[in-house]
């Protein structure tokens, strides 16, 4: 598949937020907040920066990705159906009875999907453990795990940077979706992060801090990959919580809700004129 370029990608991420938006309705709510904020990095990943194809999901030599952060799978799921892994209109069963879509992503009823997600601290452990083994592989695959500003509070992200660090994992990319919110309050009211890029520095990352919601920031992040030789990249994406909404942006109210009528019409007023 061709890569798209910085403005072909808003105009996707524009169109995918839609296709988010009806989804979310129709299942009755979402964790749309979240799901918003990062819609633009799933967009870029997908159809710029991973080595995959949906042909074959399993592809031994494939690039991986973590939604660490798995209740964001509002964005998540449109993004693999729009990418091909499975028919569009699959979206409209979305954490319904039978449907392979929960609010979390299952790998085993997802095409395309590396792992399940849910429990937060977990992704990255993980993603180490699948960077170290592509390694022993002799496989020049990379890993991507997408984690929430509020997850990385658990002390398992913690533990898997020092890892990650020791075993020089070049072929392991975390992203902070930093959002600044959590579903408790503002992230600096009930636990703050700063100084963010000093702490991941000195658990011996590669560090880049980006406008996560400009299309044009992201892919300059992920074409300088890994920051440091011989070392893992954390990108510090600072975000906007329901990105593409108006009404609900930086609110951490929008962890998990349903668009108004109004709302709606708002927001698809306002995706509209970017696409």
């Amino acid at each position: 598949m061709r890569k798209l370029g910085a403005q072909e990608l808003s105009v996707k991420a524009s169109k995918l937020r839609m296709m988010a938006i009806d989804m979310i309705d129709k299942a009755g709510g979402g964790h749309i907040g979240g799901s918003f904020s990062a819609m633009d990095i799933l967009t870029a990943l997908y159809f710029n920066v991973l080595d995959i194809d949906p042909r074959d999901p399993n592809k031994r030599d494939r690039d991986r990705f973590i939604l660490s952060a798995g209740h964001k799978a509002a964005a998540y799921v449109p993004v693999l159906a729009e990418r091909g892994y499975f028919a569009v209109e699959l979206l409209d069963t979305f954490n319904q009875l039978d449907s392979p879509f929960a609010m979390h992503p299952d790998m085993n009823k997802i095409p395309g999907c590396d792992m399940s997600t849910g429990s937060l601290g977990h992704g990255l452990p993980v993603a180490a453990g699948m960077a170290l083994a592509l390694r022993m592989d002799n496989l020049s695959s990379r890993v991507f795990v997408l984690m929430g500003d509020g997850e990385i509070h658990e002390g398992t992200v913690w533990e898997a940077a020092m890892g990650a660090a020791h075993f020089g994992l070049e072929n392991l990319i975390a992203i902070v979706d930093y959002n600044k919110c959590t579903m408790d309050g503002p992230i600096d009211s009930v636990m703050p992060l700063e100084p963010i890029e000093e702490k991941w520095r000195s658990f011996g990352w590669g560090v880049r801090r980006i406008d996560g919601n400009d299309m044009q920031q992201i892919l300059e992040a992920f074409s300088r990959l890994p920051e440091l030789d011989g070392r893992p990249t954390v990108v510090i994406a600072d975000t906007v919580k329901g990105k593409g909404v108006p009404s609900i942006e930086g609110d951490y109210h929008w962890h998990y809700g349903r668009l108004s009528d109004m709302q709606r019409r708002e927001a698809e007023a306002t995706l509209r004129r970017g696409m």
